[in-house]
C-alpha cells in the first residue's frame, strides 16, 4: 500500500493534468452556456499543453546548444542523452498560438450567435431553431 501511495505522490503532475482535462471535458459536455463550453475547451487544451511540456523535461539535462562549434579546439563528443529534446516545447508553442486563435474564433462565433438568437443557452437556441 505504501508503494502505491509513493507512486501516486511521485506522479502528482499527471494527476493535475488529468483533473484539468476532466474539468474541461465536463464543461464542454455538461454545460448549456456556449461561453462555458468555450472556456472548458480552453481548459482542456491547456491541460494537454502542460502534459506535453512536462513529458519533454529531462532531469539533469541541459539545453541543446554546443559551446564549441566548428571552430572549437579539439574533438568534443556529443551525447544526446545529456540534452533536452526541444521538439515537444516548440510544438506546444505552436499549439498555444492555435489555441488562442481557436478561442478568438469561438468567441466571435458566440457573439454572432448571441446577436442572432439573443441568448447563449444551447437549449434556447435549439428551441428557436426548431420554431423557424
Amino acid at each position: 500500500m505504501a508503494d502505491l501511495i509513493s507512486i501516486i505522490v511521485a506522479k502528482y503532475n499527471y494527476w493535475i493534468y488529468i483533473t484539468l482535462m476532466m474539468i474541461g471535458l465536463y464543461a464542454m459536455i455538461a454545460k448549456n452556456n456556449l461561453v462555458k463550453k468555450i472556456v472548458g475547451m480552453n481548459i482542456f487544451q491547456t491541460a494537454i499543453i502542460l502534459f506535453y511540456v512536462s513529458i519533454g523535461v529531462k532531469k539533469g539535462a541541459t539545453i541543446p546548444i554546443l559551446e564549441h562549434g566548428h571552430g572549437g579546439h579539439g574533438h568534443h563528443v556529443v551525447h544526446a542523452a545529456d540534452y533536452v529534446n526541444p521538439l515537444p516545447h516548440v510544438l506546444m508553442l505552436t499549439a498555444i498560438v492555435v489555441g488562442v486563435a481557436t478561442l478568438g474564433v469561438a468567441l466571435a462565433l458566440a457573439i454572432r450567435v448571441y446577436n442572432q438568437y439573443n441568448t447563449l443557452e444551447e437549449d434556447e437556441i435549439l428551441a428557436q431553431i426548431r420554431e423557424e
